[in-house]
């Protein structure tokens, strides 16, 4: 499911509290996004149309909660950017990871033990 700027900054605030109406949302993201209560209620409902949120009544007030997980979405966002920008490989990824951002000897290992957790786990084999 892919999402744009907006429904990240909205999905966010969601993900955070688990239930939420339009005015909850609009007070965590209004200073610094400037949107108006009817922008919120717009990318709300079009999450819900997307299948992104469920909507439920209380009184008069909607609420709004997650159907995916943040991790579902990252996972989407992340195979997203892989096949538009690394022609779906991750390896390449990767690598201009390494090659192009700054890793701290902390972020190197970690990722090294990361690498070799995934060897031994299958029996050393790549």
């Amino acid at each position: 499911m892919k999402l744009s700027d907006s429904e990240w900054t909205v999905m966010n605030v969601v993900w955070e509290s688990s239930s939420v109406s339009a005015r909850d949302v609009l007070e965590c993201v209004g200073a610094e996004t400037d949107w108006a209560y009817t922008t919120v209620k717009t990318i709300l409902d079009r999450l819900v149309e997307k299948g992104a949120l469920r909507v439920h009544k209380r009184a008069n007030t909607s609420f709004y909660e997650p159907l995916i997980t943040r991790m579902r979405a990252q996972r989407f966002a992340l195979h997203s950017l892989l096949d538009k920008a690394f022609d779906g490989a991750f390896g390449s990824l990767l690598q201009h990871l390494v090659a192009e951002e700054r890793l701290s000897k902390k972020d190197r290992t970690i990722l090294a033990a990361m690498l070799d957790e995934l060897d031994r786990g299958h029996g050393g084999k790549p």
